[in-house]
């Protein structure tokens, strides 16, 4: 099996997994302790969960504040729901931003959805043109989850601050691959998308920000602002991801850029979906088609079954609508249902490329492709 679906999930890195055991205690161990707990076995789990927050927020802007969430969904909800003013974002957004239209607009603020330019990042042009005074918080992306596109953040905080408004970040897609430094006041993360543990994400808010008022009540456990008891493990697992990821920013980068290359030589001929500069070259969207039609996606996989790719996000998979994001940039519906998507990283080695290009383009040719 070869797995190239990285922007989906990542593989669980060794490290995640060691950390995590210690806390999956059971009733003959001392590590079994609710973290919220006064007794010694409550304060030691404590311990675990602070120290892997240290090691969350080691690769954000400094200062600020890290709240353990289920998940980035959860992280965007809370601010999206829960600060005040007008919302702007993008077309190319994830339908966890998306999707918090109605509820936003049912609380009596305007939610503007921007277009992107033809390579797929943010319009700033198209921001400035619509920000107001009455504009509460900006949503925008690090990098897209479908096209690997990466935006540019340090523009769409500067159009933010003329009319003081907020700028929500989801770094889903850029934690643990890219430095995180923009400065924005949410940051929005997930665990699982950087080889650690599904289950966990995090909400950062910078210094300067208010904190967004709760989806969640009950016992206040995360700085009052989102109840419920903390998983230890998880905590422990995403915290040793992180600290594995900021070991080997360059050495991760620098495999990738290669296995990129390999990539695009590999599917020479196939058409480049996104931006290829402004990128995070772990992700390759490609489309093929001829003068007798695109290809038939749904077949290619069945015909490459022990290849994991993507014909778009795992979140939106199996709706059979094309791509949000490849209409957004100017696809058709028939260009956007030709498109895959191939994510690699940490763990993929150039003999998977190889063999995966063998596979899928043998399969296109079988349909004339």
């Amino acid at each position: 099996m070869i797995y190239l679906d990285y922007q989906a999930t990542t593989p669980l890195c060794p490290e995640a997994r060691e950390a995590m055991m210690r806390w999956l205690g059971g009733p003959d161990s001392d590590t079994f302790g609710n973290p919220h707990s006064p007794h010694r076995m409550g304060r030691m789990a404590a311990a675990a969960v602070e120290t892997a927050r240290e090691r969350v927020a080691a690769l954000l802007p400094d200062g600020g504040k890290l709240i353990f969430t289920s998940g980035a969904t959860e992280a965007i909800n809370m601010v999206l729901q829960g600060t005040p003013g007008d919302v702007i974002t993008f077309a190319t957004e994830h339908a966890a931003v998306l999707d918090c239209q109605r509820v936003v607009e049912a609380q009596g603020r305007r939610f503007t959805i921007l277009p992107v330019t033809p390579d797929g990042r943010a319009d700033l042009d198209a921001l400035q043109a619509a920000i107001t005074p009455a504009t509460g918080l900006i949503a925008v992306m690090a990098i897209n989850n479908e096209i690997g596109v990466r935006n540019p953040l340090a523009p769409v905080v500067a159009i933010a601050r003329q009319v003081g408004a907020r700028v929500l970040v989801d770094a889903v897609q850029a934690y643990g691959r890219v430095p995180v430094e923009v400065a924005a006041d949410y940051i929005a993360i997930s665990a699982h998308k950087c080889h650690g543990p599904k289950g966990i994400g995090a909400l950062w808010i910078g210094p300067d920000a208010d904190a967004p008022a709760p989806l969640l009540w009950g016992g206040g456990q995360e700085a009052s602002l989102r109840s419920g008891t903390l998983s230890p493990a998880l905590c422990a697992g995403f915290g040793a991801a992180a600290q594995v990821a900021q070991e080997s920013f360059s050495e991760q980068m620098f495999h990738v850029e290669h296995l990129w290359n390999m990539a695009r030589e590999a599917f020479a001929g196939w058409e480049l979906n996104g931006s290829a500069v402004d990128r995070w070259k772990g992700n390759l969207n490609i489309r093929r088609a001829n003068e007798h039609g695109g290809l038939d996606v749904a077949r290619l996989m069945s015909d490459c079954r022990n290849v994991m790719f993507s014909a778009g996000s795992a979140c939106a998979s199996g709706s059979g609508r094309p791509s949000h994001v490849l209409r957004a940039i100017g696809l058709t519906d028939a260009q956007a249902k030709s498109s895959i998507r191939l994510g690699f990283g940490r763990y993929t080695s150039l003999q998977d490329i190889a063999d995966a290009a063998a596979i899928i383009t043998a399969a296109a040719r079988e349909q004339g492709l």
